[in-house]
């Protein structure tokens, strides 16, 4: 087959199969057999990039960071809908149209889809530009993050001169899910909820970050099209349709009892969607009728939002319960008698913290408010006190993890408890995934997605069951095989040999950083001298803190500590810094970095500071001793020529080091 051949019939199976799986939800093919597909199309485009098109699957994601937004001028206004809150207001709505239009009164009635609205520019059938809503007149241009929107298609079966749609980009519950999942697992803060994730998703300068939150569109409107016609809003929908656009789910009514009708159903099945929804719009189908009808200065004329006020139902707290997340945070939810909400069943919500629970005074027995917050998370708004069962006492938060039974410590700077247990098994996923991870014993190849595989086998169950491992038992995780199971065991055995600062960062130790695990190991040489540090003698050093210091005596007094730390040396792991010298050339003086280094990158210049006894700070003070400016040095070079502080070259910098 002729290499043009090809491409071309890989670009046509990628695409075909793209468009079943994530429009139609029908996939023909097999995720790695769409991997190897895409990945020779990659291979061939990159010998023959005169071969290389707009819409080919290979162009989604761009290679290079943006430098910013710039603005956009939509052709046609993207309006805003006037919003109505209740039943009444909706038939006046309907009243008023059925007045004005008569028997023409038809509505499309379409969930209000809780995302950010864009509009997709497409020039001869190809996806050309893309832009945010912004005011609704000038927004900003976000193309290469909306080329990542896998339902978004890249070329169309009709090649129109132009064309020009309105949808909504969302996060679906199900990602949503995943990522904070993820990130509870990496102790990242979570996502607060779809919307503000899917809205900074897409406004990701980098399109590769925007890439990995696997964001989706519902197509609701068109704007603007060239070489075609249409009378009714139902008609142009499902042209779009026609033309591969994931386009939203709606009626067509006559009415306004089938309106009220509908508009209660949509709000009754709406955990049906996979996205999230906070009202349903009701719109004029006839585009005649809409033009006639025209907009105020603000919202157009044929068309309401309808939004759903948060729904709130009492329901009796059967009993509070604690549960131990993946970073050892413990976290109160009170069990529920059931109760509907926002179109699904709740039988619990959260509590949040020993401090909600104690403002509100939440009780077993009592009956309570509840809703969803953000339309998600089910929580309690209040407490009935008149419907208070006399024999209620006030509830006591545990004082030991509920899931190892070590003892439980309370934030010094929040309401976060968490549990101290080294090895808890509700942290162990996060624990074994921080350990591997490359600032700790940098186990290349053991990734969360291989950790989850291995505990949920039942293989490890703490950090020092990783040297425990067998090759043939990592062959026969899934995605994995002879040759990835030799590397990985390869790389545990190689761990062994990290110098003592990365096996103490590994550890987890709370308030226990990259850099304190480096000053600790710096100052006591070998982990048993450690082990007997008192706080007072850890507060004398650099760096660490009373905060600090209690954390990591309180670690390593724990008898769960000690039992993994005596398997980690019976396992042969390095229990020893590997330079007892002390090099203290910088002592007492603080560098600040600024400009591109040619020859370090910024973090290993930094560290050969810190490792010599100095500070490396991110701005400049009077108290700092040197600037290392590189190319391109800004205005942190200005502010050190101000206050006459000494500045290196790169070359006079590494000459320090020396």
């Amino acid at each position: 087959m002729d290499y043009r051949e090809e491409i071309r019939h890989l670009r046509e199976v990628l695409n075909e199969n793209s468009y079943k799986y994530y429009v139609l939800d029908a996939p023909t093919m097999d995720d790695h057999e769409y991997d190897l597909l895409n990945r020779r199309l990659e291979e061939l485009e990159a010998e023959h990039p005169e071969e290389v098109t707009a819409d080919s699957p290979t162009q989604r994601i761009g290679g290079k960071i943006l430098q910013g937004f710039v603005e956009y001028t939509h052709e046609v206004p993207l309006e805003s809908l006037q919003d109505v809150f209740n039943a009444q207001e909706a038939a006046e709505f309907c009243d008023r149209m059925a007045e004005l239009l008569g028997d023409r009164a038809v509505y499309s009635v379409e969930p209000k889809v809780d995302g950010l609205s864009v509009a997709l520019e497409y020039r001869d059938g190809l996806f050309y530009r893309g832009a945010t809503r912004g005011d609704g007149r000038v927004g900003e241009d976000v193309t290469e993050n909306l080329k990542t929107v896998r339902s978004i298609p890249m070329s169309l079966p009709e090649k129109l001169p132009r064309l020009i749609v309105r949808g909504e980009v969302y996060m679906s519950r199900a990602v949503f899910e995943e990522i904070n999942a993820m990130r509870e697992l990496q102790g990242k803060p979570l996502l607060s909820n779809p919307r503000n994730a899917a809205a900074g998703s897409l406004r990701q300068l980098d399109p590769k970050l925007a890439a990995e939150r696997k964001l989706d569109i519902q197509i609701f409107n068109l704007q603007l099209a060239e070489g075609v016609t249409f009378t009714r809003h139902s008609e142009s929908l499902e042209y779009l349709s026609s033309q591969r656009f994931r386009v939203i789910p709606r009626k067509t009514l006559s009415g306004k009892e089938a309106v009220l009708e509908e508009i209660a159903r949509i709000n009754e099945e709406r955990g049906a969607y996979p996205f999230e929804i906070d009202g349903a719009v009701i719109k004029i189908d006839s585009l005649q009728d809409r033009e006639a009808l025209g907009s105020t200065a603000k919202f157009p004329k044929w068309a309401v939002a309808f939004k759903y006020p948060p729904e709130k139902k009492p329901a009796q707290v059967l009993d509070i319960v604690v549960q131990v997340g993946r970073t050892g945070v413990l976290t109160p939810k009170a069990v529920l008698t059931p109760v509907r909400l926002a179109g699904t069943t709740v039988t619990n919500a959260t509590l949040h913290n020993q401090d909600y629970i104690a403002e509100k005074d939440v009780r077993i027995g009592d009956t309570v408010v509840v809703q969803k917050a953000g339309e998600i998370i089910p929580e309690i708004v209040e407490v009935d006190f008149s419907k208070r069962p006399a024999d209620t006492v006030p509830y006591v938060f545990p004082a030991v993890c509920p899931a190892c039974g070590a003892p439980v410590r309370r934030d010094e700077d929040g309401a976060a408890v968490r549990c101290t247990g080294a090895e808890c098994p509700a942290q162990l996923l996060r624990n074994l995934t921080h350990f591997a991870s490359r600032d700790a014993m940098d186990i290349e190849g053991l990734g969360p997605a291989v950790v989850s595989q291995l505990v949920e086998k039942g293989l490890v169950s703490n950090a020092a069951d990783l040297y425990d491992l067998r090759q043939e038992d990592v062959a026969a995780l899934d995605r994995l095989g002879e040759k990835s199971a030799h590397n990985l065991i390869r790389a545990i055995a190689k761990s062994k040999e990290n110098d003592l600062s990365k096996l103490i960062f590994g550890l987890g130790i709370r308030q226990v950083g990259e850099k304190a695990a480096q000053v600790l190991a710096s100052r006591f040489h070998t982990m048993d001298a450690l082990m007997e540090a008192g706080e007072e003698e850890l507060t004398q050093i650099r760096d660490v803190g009373e905060i600090t210091a209690r954390c990591v005596v309180e670690y390593l007094r724990q008898p769960q500590s000690r039992d993994l730390i005596a398997r980690l040396k019976a396992a042969g792991v390095r229990m020893e810094a590997e330079d007892h010298t002390v090099d203290n050339r910088f002592a007492g003086q603080t560098f600040v970095l600024t400009g591109t280094l040619e020859r370090f990158d910024r973090k290993t210049a930094q560290k050969l500071i810190e490792d010599r006894g100095g500070k490396a700070a991110g701005s400049v003070s009077k108290k700092t001793s040197w600037v290392v400016a590189g190319e391109a040095a800004g205005s942190k070079l200005k502010k050190a020529q101000e206050l006459n502080i000494p500045i290196l070259t790169e070359e006079e910098f590494a000459k320090m080091l020396e």
